[in-house]
């Protein structure tokens, strides 16, 4: 199985990372299908709102919800997040080289959100790249079987473990 994640260690560093990993491999012309997000911090909040920018080429949608100041719990707009869904799945068969989800999160634990898209790209022979968090992660793997392979949170082994799988898809 051609599926992969990481988790990175502060919070918003897995967004970072993957943001990055995407712009890297659209510099060498891999193209992307997926979403990476973009956290912007709020001055009269604790928490950020979160952004999804679809890969390759946008758009770029709002998936949080500002429930106000006093707020703890879930912030994420489902309707939203299934807009970004609906979109990649779009995408996916256009050319693309590989999947990038920003986050295997709650609703991808439930089985919603972006988990059909990624058996999808698998069934197609896409390498897949995942973001995830601790609270998912057993979710996670027995949605792969076991089968995803962890990688550390840094950006060359991530484009490294890309390049390597779309070579040997290559070849």
């Amino acid at each position: 199985m051609n599926i992969a994640y990481t988790i990175a260690p502060g919070r918003g560093d897995t967004d970072l990372l993957l943001a990055g990993v995407a712009a890297r491999l659209a510099a060498c012309g891999v193209k992307a299908a997926g979403t990476v997000q973009i956290n912007t911090d709020r001055e009269t909040c604790h928490a950020c709102d979160m952004d999804v920018r679809v890969l390759p080429d946008g758009p770029v949608i709002r998936i949080s919800q500002d429930l106000g100041k006093a707020s703890r719990g879930c912030r994420l707009d489902p309707e939203a997040l299934e807009q970004a869904v609906a979109q990649v799945q779009t995408n996916l068969g256009a050319g693309v080289d590989l999947l990038i989800v920003n986050k295997f999160g709650k609703h991808e634990a439930e089985g919603r959100g972006f988990r059909p898209v990624i058996a999808e790209a698998l069934e197609l022979g896409l390498p897949v790249l995942v973001g995830l968090n601790a609270l998912n992660q057993d979710a996670f793997m027995e949605f792969t079987a076991d089968l995803g392979e962890a990688l550390p949170p840094e950006e060359t082994a991530l484009v490294d473990w890309v390049k390597a799988h779309l070579t040997a898809e290559a070849a």
